[in-house]
């Protein structure tokens, strides 16, 4: 596959986007999982297991909010 400069040039910002996202993510997920998890461990986890643990979190701030309990 051969590209022009343009091309590649999108390509990278699109690497740029999908490096900052997973670092974004992984950040959230050390932060609510607070000690539980480093930063370093979740850059280790696959997409399947940051999606999963996001999911867990969501339910978690869910139950939160209907129980009136306290987050923090």
């Amino acid at each position: 596959m051969t590209l022009d400069s343009d091309q590649i040039a999108e390509f990278v910002d699109s690497l740029d986007k999908d490096v900052k996202n997973i670092k974004n993510e992984s950040l959230k997920l050390a932060w609510y999982m607070r000690g539980g998890l480093t930063y370093t461990e979740s850059m280790h986890l696959s997409m399947d297991e940051r999606s999963l643990i996001n999911d867990i979190i969501k339910e978690n701030l869910e139950t939160t909010k209907k129980t009136k309990m306290p987050f923090f």
